[in-house]
């Protein structure tokens, strides 16, 4: 289990570049909460690295993250990398509850990284001088990333037991971690 075979993996099954950056901005959001709360960086990037890497092949519930478990599985890859993959979406929440800091934390960066990558998007200074106030806002604008569920970032920020302004800080920090990587460096223009 390490990252350059995550890294091997996530390429091997999703060929669409928005997805492949959503794995490096969810990584980098778990990487995040791990130094916060002195857990398994590694072992958390992974997680967000791979979380959706047969989203691709097998987007429809129940087969997304049952068939990348096997893949992973078969990898050799850590349970706990795996159970925290299928606790972040409900279908697996029997099995899976959302109980442990690693799941909850993989739920919780999910949507918001995502919808915070979208808002830097349409910034020429990207992710510079982002601040929560304003991520604040474009959340409740519902015609901007209508895709991203509103509700999973509340949730998120209730489950991790912290304010939603200063989840989605964490989440700006995270990003701005890697935004060379995510194409996110502030335009020029």
């Amino acid at each position: 289990m390490n990252r350059e075979k995550a890294w091997e993996i996530l390429n091997e099954y999703t060929k669409s570049e928005a997805l492949v950056r959503h794995g490096l901005c969810v990584e980098a959001g778990m990487r995040h909460y791990a130094r916060l709360g002195g857990e398994d960086e590694e072992q958390w990037g992974i997680a967000g690295l791979l979380h959706d890497f047969d989203y691709e092949r097998w987007p429809e519930p129940p087969q997304h993250t049952q068939e990348g478990a096997k893949i992973l599985r078969a990898a050799g890859f850590d349970e706990e990398i795996i159970g925290a993959i299928f606790a972040h979406v409900p279908w697996n929440l029997d099995d899976y509850p959302r109980d442990r800091p690693i799941r909850k934390t993989l739920f919780a960066v999910d949507e918001l990284c995502g919808f915070i990558y979208a808002a830097a998007l349409v910034r020429p200074e990207r992710l510079e001088g982002m601040k929560a106030k304003s991520i604040t806002k474009k959340i409740k604008q519902r015609s901007f990333a209508a895709a991203v569920s509103r509700e999973d970032i509340h949730a998120g920020a209730e489950l991790l037991e912290i304010l939603l302004a200063d989840h989605i800080t964490n989440c700006i920090e995270a990003l701005k971690s890697i935004a060379g990587e995510l194409g996110l460096e502030q335009s020029s223009a």
